[in-house]
C-alpha cells in the first residue's frame, strides 16, 4: 500500500512540476530563424502607447520603445524621414469579448492571442527594408509563447510593403 501511495504521490508531484515549469517559460529565450529574438524586446510591457486597432478577431495596442517614440514626436514618418536604427514596435493582440459589466455595448480584451514585434536594424535586415519582423503566439493552456515561424518575416514584409512610404509602419502616433 505504501508503495502505491509513493508512486501516486510521485506522479502527482511530476505533473505539478511540469505544469509549473511550463508556466515559468523563459520567453526571452525564444528566437526566430531570421534572428529576431524575444529578448530584443525586453521591457516592452512598459513602453509607451503609439496607437490601438481592432479587427474582427483581435484587439490591439501598439507600443513603442523610447527611440521610436522620440522619432514620432520629431515628425517621422510624416516629414519623409525614416525611423532611426533601434526603433522597436510591440503589438499586443487579444481575442475580444463583449463586456458583461459595462452598461453599454463594448468589446474588451479576453485571451492574449500573440505578440508581433518590429525592429529597425538595417544591417541585420537589409532585404526587408531594414525591419525585422516576429510573431510569438500565446498558448493560454500552457501559459507559454511559441515562435510563429510560418508568419514571419514574409508576412511582416509582405503586409508592410503597402506603407513603404511611411518606412513600413502602419500606425501613426495618436493624439492624446
Amino acid at each position: 500500500m505504501y508503495g502505491k501511495v509513493l508512486i501516486l504521490g510521485s506522479v502527482v508531484a511530476l505533473a505539478v512540476a511540469s505544469s509549473v515549469a511550463g508556466s515559468l517559460q523563459d520567453k526571452y529565450s525564444l528566437k526566430l530563424p531570421d534572428g529576431v529574438a524575444f529578448s530584443d524586446f525586453k521591457g516592452y510591457e512598459d513602453w509607451q502607447l503609439i496607437s490601438s486597432a481592432k479587427t474582427d478577431d483581435r484587439m490591439k495596442v501598439i507600443l513603442g520603445n523610447p527611440t521610436i517614440i522620440a522619432a514620432y514626436k520629431s515628425g517621422i514618418p510624416g516629414n519623409g524621414k525614416p525611423f532611426p536604427e533601434g526603433s522597436k514596435i510591440a503589438k499586443v493582440q487579444w481575442k475580444p469579448k463583449k463586456s458583461t459589466e459595462a452598461p453599454f455595448v463594448v468589446d474588451v480584451p479576453d485571451v492574449l492571442a500573440d505578440l508581433f514585434f518590429m525592429e529597425k536594424d538595417s544591417k541585420r535586415f537589409p532585404a526587408t527594408g531594414g525591419w525585422g519582423y516576429a510573431q510569438f503566439d500565446y498558448d493560454p493552456a500552457s501559459s507559454t509563447f511559441i515562435a510563429d515561424k510560418a508568419g514571419t518575416p514574409g508576412c511582416g514584409q509582405t503586409c508592410h510593403v503597402a506603407v513603404k512610404a511611411k518606412d513600413y509602419v502602419f500606425h501613426p502616433y495618436q493624439m492624446r
